[in-house]
């Protein structure tokens, strides 16, 4: 009998399930000995399609409706080899990485021990066949982790070179070989043009501030010839960080033989800008950037894909740039899709921009997480920052890199900060809107940064209309790229231009203004805003101002600790902007202010530190962003025919990418406002149309209630 794994329903073609076994175990082989555990990877490739030895799956892939668990037996065929993580990685191959759970688990539980008990009491289906064709090695495993910490990252970097191979190689046989994923230049490449890029300006700089940043840029290309670990770049604010921090990933890569360079980026607006710095550099499609809304265009053939569309799915390219969100929750997913990708890691270069931004309810397990990579899986971290956030005490926990110190690549920190301050930082003590909109007026370009969206509209308000300008998330991404493109234009030209902004124009948004008015929040947000204002003035000249105020509206409840550590730093040094000023804002706020605990409010590394390793459970509760958050989708010429498709075939994962860019986020009691009113149409469980166009205002985006959109739009 031929026992069948695959069949194409193309062209009837059939793949034997031991050809796809050894495909796979070939890949998965091939993948974990990244990181010395090709055994592991071999073994997990070669048993997890056992249970299709089974008549039930003969008969349902022939045709039969029939429902078959055909991973349970790898699993059970794994723990009878001792190799607790091959059956983790095999129960899951297709439904996730399941909760450990304990010996009492019933038969029913979703647990990889209740699917143990299953098969111990003979309620799978009988794959006893495979025996005739599958031989496994029975080898201890070779993998010792050194921490249930360890083992438990260990599992899902080996989980994800049995996903990855087993998709890959079904996708080879699906499509008869033709896959257009690849055909990337090497590294060697990315690293010759980035050269030819700089050298210009490392032999004849124009200025102080080219001698200057070609200064960064030599530190960092020789930084790279040390050996991998954990590294800062602390450089300040129009230095060039960028360029360098890519300089020293790719010289470092080339010295120590590493594998690909992983951009991690907190927002997506800075994705798109950097993706564009980078593709001047490196030329166009050269570079994979994976966050939720981009797109990549179809390929010549129908129905071909991109192939950094591809490329995003596993990582399999050597330039890739990502989200925090992206990367961290990939890291403690569970999910099959989300983990594949994981493997890729190993051998990398990882450059963390806007370091500072790591999420802080989370910033244990995320340094743990970086610890795991540096530790055991041959990578390097970088954490790029103007303002560098003081982490040391988090990476020199016991499980972490007690023994490590991070190493500076910036050279003569303190003096370049000194020699490229453009801004004095000026306290304007408590404004009414009133009077803070009387401050602006007299401004023909100013940016104006509040902490809250109703009060980012209101002031607006006050302003008059020529010359004004509204960003914040209330606006769909579209839009606010629109209203971006427009104010540096008129920055450009000299004409009035006072934008009124929530935070997210701090987050590395290209723009230029003399002088910026900040409500007062996190003394790293503060500085963000004066990363807005003289960015093109010269170094050591102090040409902008940077007013920082205490608004008559109260910062949300979310900023208060943020807010209380800047207030210790105003009130003791003169320069708050100092790198001891930086330092002293960030041991106050995570270790005075928040304290260990609340660095891990869903106590993630107490779970990772089970014997139970539940997986699930971690996956469910980290979370970066806020899952209650809702999406309204707004009608507009380019998406009305995206969402007239959405309404008649339901969402796709292209098409949702598509519709992203004209998507506002809002929280769950705007949503329930908006849909009583009936002015949305559901698509999803969490997701709606907004049917009501009057509500979304072309200045300043979705209305924040009903009755003020109608009133001021109708």
């Amino acid at each position: 009998m031929k026992y069948l794994a695959h069949k194409a329903p193309a062209d009837g073609r059939e793949q034997s399930i031991l050809v796809h076994l050894q495909g796979t175990a070939r890949l998965a082989g091939d993948f974990a000995g990244a990181f010395g555990s090709a055994e592991e990877g071999c073994r997990c490739g070669m048993l997890h399609d056992i249970g299709k030895y089974s008549d039930a799956f003969q008969r349902r892939i022939n045709g039969a409706p029939e429902r078959v668990d055909h991973s349970t037996a790898g699993a059970r065929e794994a723990m009878g080899l001792r190799d607790v993580p091959a059956a983790f990685c095999v129960a899951g191959h297709h439904s996730g990485l399941p909760d450990g759970g304990s010996r009492a688990d019933s038969p029913d539980a979703c647990t990889l021990r209740g699917r143990l008990n299953r098969a111990q009491q003979g309620n799978i289906e009988d794959y006893g066949a495979f025996k005739t064709e599958v031989s496994v090695p029975d080898v201890p495993p070779t993998h010792l982790a050194q921490s249930a910490q360890s083992a438990f990252f260990f599992i899902r970097m080996l989980y994800s070179c049995l996903v990855d191979a087993d998709f890959l190689d079904t996708e080879a046989f699906m499509k008869n070989g033709k896959v257009s994923r690849g055909n990337f230049p090497p590294l060697d490449t990315y690293r010759e043009k980035l050269s030819a890029h700089i050298t210009p300006w490392l032999k004849n700089p124009q200025d102080i501030l080219g001698e200057r940043r070609s200064e960064i840029l030599r530190a960092a290309i020789a930084g790279g010839q040390e050996k991998p670990g954990l590294y800062t770049l602390t450089a300040p604010t129009g230095s060039g960080k960028t360029v360098a921090s890519m300089a020293f990933a790719l010289a470092h890569a080339k010295a120590r033989g590493l594998r690909r360079v992983i951009y991690v980026i907190p927002y997506c607006s800075i994705i798109e800008q950097t993706q564009a710095v980078f593709e001047q550099i490196f030329s166009p499609g050269s570079v994979v950037a994976h966050y939720a809304d981009v797109v990549y265009p179809d390929g010549e053939n129908q129905g071909e894909k991109d192939k950094r569309y591809l490329a995003a799915e596993n990582w399999d390219a050597p330039v890739i740039l990502t989200t925090t969100v992206q990367f961290f929750e990939s890291l403690f997913a569970n999910n099959s899709s989300r983990c594949r990708k994981l493997h890729n890691l190993a051998g990398s270069v990882l450059l963390f921009d806007e370091a500072q931004m790591l999420p802080t309810p989370l910033l244990r397990p995320c340094v743990a997480a970086i610890s795991e990579l540096v530790k055991h899986y041959g990578c390097t971290a970088v954490l790029c920052t103007a303002t560098q956030p003081a982490l040391d005490p988090l990476f020199r926990e016991k499980n972490n890199l007690p023994d490590v110190t991070p190493a500076e690549l910036c050279p003569r920190r303190e003096e370049l900060y000194e020699q490229f301050r453009r801004v004095r930082y000026e306290l304007a003590g408590k404004l009414s809107d009133a009077e803070l909109a009387d401050r602006l007026q007299k401004k023909e370009q100013v940016l104006c940064i509040v902490n809250r969206r109703d009060q980012a509209q209101a002031l607006l308000a006050l302003l008059p209309e020529e010359g004004r300008f509204h960003l914040s998330t209330a606006m769909h991404p579209a839009h606010r790229r629109a209203v971006l493109g427009t104010i540096r234009a008129r920055l450009k030209e000299g004409k009035t231009c006072r934008v009124i902004s929530t935070s997210l124009v701090e987050a590395g948004v290209d723009v230029d203004f003399p002088v910026v008015y900040r409500a007062l929040a996190g003394l790293d947000s503060i500085i963000q805003a004066g990363g807005r204002c003289n960015r093109e003035g010269t170094p050591g000249v102090i040409g902008g101002t940077v007013y920082i105020y205490e608004s008559e509206r109260p910062a949300p409840k979310m900023l208060a600790q943020n807010v209380a550590a800047a207030r210790h730093v105003l009130e003791t040094y003169e320069d708050i902007a100092s790198p001891q000023a930086v330092e002293a804002y960030f041991r106050e706020l995570l270790y005075v202010n928040k304290g260990m605990n609340a660095l891990d409010e869903p106590e993630i590394l107490k779970l990772c530190a089970s014997q139970t390793f539940p997986f699930a459970e971690v996956a469910r509760r980290f979370r970066i962003i806020d899952t209650a958050q809702y999406t309204v989708y707004i009608p507009t010429p380019e998406s009305q025919p995206l969402l007239e498709e959405l309404t008649r075939f339901g969402p796709s994962r292209e098409l949702m990418r598509k519709l992203g860019q004209y998507a506002v986020g809002v929280y769950p009691q705007h949503y329930q406002l908006l849909r009583d009113s009936g002015v949305l149409t559901a698509v999803a469980e969490n997701a709606a149309i907004l049917a009501d166009v009057r509500l979304y205002n072309p200045e300043t985006g979705l209305a924040l209630t009903v009755e003020e959109g109608r009133c001021l739009f109708s």
